[in-house]
């Protein structure tokens, strides 16, 4: 109630406010994508493909540093590396087949790398299951190796990102929050096809999206609008930001004494959770609530987060003295850089710091 004389103000109309902001640049995101590189009339190089690349050098090239600083030779994680990019090749093909196998009319597309996608998640796990005859062949625990591998990915992820967000790779639905992606030009990464700056695709469900320079609009099958938008969700740029976050948390944990898993463990409860997240902001192909990849994130998250907590559980049941051994890890006098023997799995494990 106002006083008299005193007008009460309109109500505020937050989607408006946000609208009018995003025109003026202030409250939204957006740059021209690039399909290619071009060099010339014959050769083209794709940014994507490019990202991914450089994203795996640069994480192969952290875990060269770190993974010495735990008892992993050199030449041991050349070759793992080797193995892990074959592994990540095939794994990333494989799941995106599994998750969307009625798209493909014969087993034969299933190799027609260029028509779908890939998974990040299927080519971690692929990189991950390829080198576990080479971990038993050199003797060492799953966690030893895993524990600066995760440190790793969480760059190599951060870095190889940029080549999404170049080709304007994995958009989301539509919306007018702070960091919607308005489109400026160019054209789409698939399934979108741009005519005359105009994107459509042809999504999950018999949905349709349309991105122009004016903004985005969502149709259910039947022509009705669903959802509007200044821009869409830009899932990469989260994940993105996501990933430099984690590899923030991860190099602190890693600059000091820990019981090994720990690392690892963080990595697949963080990274799980965000990739819950970033898919529900996607229209894609669901098995009950889910997509593939966020039944495979909520399992992995799962599983981390109760290890985790049994771990902790077992360390408060459990007190210590300063510098005593853990049951069943071993001497703690080799301080923070973690090496020690190279015992297969299931013998003395060295502890590498409390949990």
């Amino acid at each position: 109630m106002c006083g008299p004389g005193v007008r009460e103000a309109p109500p505020v109309d937050s989607l408006a406010v946000l609208t009018s902001l995003a025109s003026s640049g202030l409250a939204s995101v957006g740059w021209p994508v690039l399909d290619r590189f071009r060099f010339g009339d014959g050769f083209a190089i794709s940014p994507h493909g490019l990202g991914i690349a450089i994203g795996f050098m640069t994480g192969g090239w952290l875990l060269g540093r770190i993974g010495i600083r735990r008892g992993v030779s050199a030449e041991h994680i050349s070759t793992m590396l080797f193995w892990a990019l074959i592994g990540a090749i095939v794994g990333s093909r494989v799941a995106y087949v599994i998750a969307h196998l009625s798209e493909f009319s014969s087993p034969l597309e299933w190799l027609y790398v260029w028509k779908g996608g890939i998974s990040l998640l299927g080519g971690i796990a692929g990189a991950i299951v390829i080198n576990i005859p080479r971990l038993r062949k050199y003797g060492y625990r799953f966690f030893r190796v895993m524990d600066p591998a995760a440190v790793a990915l969480a760059l190599g992820i951060g870095v190889g990102r940029i080549g999404d967000l170049i080709i304007g790779d994995h958009l989301g639905k539509p919306t007018s929050w702070l960091l919607a992606w308005t489109y400026h030009g160019g054209n789409l990464a698939p399934p979108f096809n741009c005519v005359d700056e105009v994107c459509q695709a042809q999504l999950q469900g018999g949905h349709l999206e349309e991105i122009q320079r004016s903004g985005a609009k969502l149709f259910d099958v039947n022509g009705a609008v669903l959802a509007t938008g200044v821009g869409v969700h830009q899932t990469a740029l989260y994940d993105m930001i996501l990933a430099w976050v984690l590899f923030a948390i991860l190099w602190n944990l890693f600059k000091k004494p820990r019981r090994e898993g720990v690392i690892a463990l963080t990595f697949g409860l963080y990274y799980g959770c965000c990739r819950l997240l970033e898919d529900s902001l996607r229209i894609d192909k669901r098995f009950g609530p889910f997509t593939g990849s966020q039944w495979t994130a909520l399992t992995v998250a799962t599983i981390s987060a109760a290890i985790l907590i049994w771990w902790a559980v077992q360390a408060r049941a459990r007190p210590h003295e300063d510098g005593e051994a853990h049951p069943g890890q071993g001497d703690t006098g080799r301080g923070d850089t973690g090496r020690g023997d190279t015992a297969k799995d299931g013998g003395t494990e060295e502890a590498i710091g409390a949990t």
